[in-house]
């Protein structure tokens, strides 16, 4: 991991933004985003205790899906449309696929949940990351196809971590686990969550 490429562009985001994430033009894209409000809807309507009401749960995945901006409005509208047509038992599975990956095994719930959105056309890696990302901030992770691939390669990480259309739990955990350790030797200024990190990359590595 080249580590010294990251301190590069530490300090290009400084020079151009010293006040960091405060500054005023990047509160106006955060703030286009809605991240804080999204993300406190998703620590409560998928908090643990919730899970007992699973139409409930897919309601507020729907919700959730349908106010990302993070997430392309073909997909959310597909999502929406896709969601409330399953059958009782199929809605029953989705809300067993994201307890598990919010709350049990995540590699089971991540793959239920996969299989459930290749039903519906929506196996891309946007929709599998979005509800989890909201959920927790800072431990999940968004992908985002065009900032992984940029990160991989000028980090010269593409060989190790070969990125592949198709979701897989691999390679997320594996990602995860690379850019946790950027984050983690990063100015802690830069990570006051996990999207904000990756947009720090992505708004320097492309510069």
């Amino acid at each position: 991991m080249r580590i010294d490429k990251l301190f590069e562009l530490q300090g290009d985001f400084f020079a151009r933004y010293p006040d960091g994430f405060d500054d005023e033009a990047i509160m106006k894209i955060r703030k286009k985003h809605n991240l804080d409000k999204l993300a406190a809807q998703a620590q409560e309507a998928f908090a643990e205790t919730k899970f007992g009401l699973p139409e409930s749960i897919i309601q507020h995945m729907i919700l959730t899906v349908s106010r990302s901006s993070m997430v392309f409005m073909f997909d959310r509208l597909r999502f929406r449309d896709g969601v409330g047509a399953l059958s009782p038992i199929e809605r029953e599975r989705l809300v067993e696929a994201l307890f598990d990956r919010l709350h049990g095994n995540k590699e089971r719930g991540f793959d239920q949940m996969l299989d459930q959105l290749i039903k519906l056309k929506l196996g891309s890696w946007s929709m599998i990351s979005a509800i989890p990302y909201y959920y927790d901030m800072q431990e999940n992770w968004f992908i985002k196809p065009s900032v992984t691939k940029s990160v991989l390669k000028y980090f010269e990480m593409d060989k190790e971590l070969v990125y592949k259309p198709r979701p897989s739990f691999e390679f997320y955990r594996d990602y995860s686990d690379f850019l946790t350790n950027l984050r983690d030797e990063a100015d802690p200024k830069l990570s006051p969550s996990n999207g904000a990190f990756t947009g720090f990359l992505m708004m320097t590595i492309s510069r």
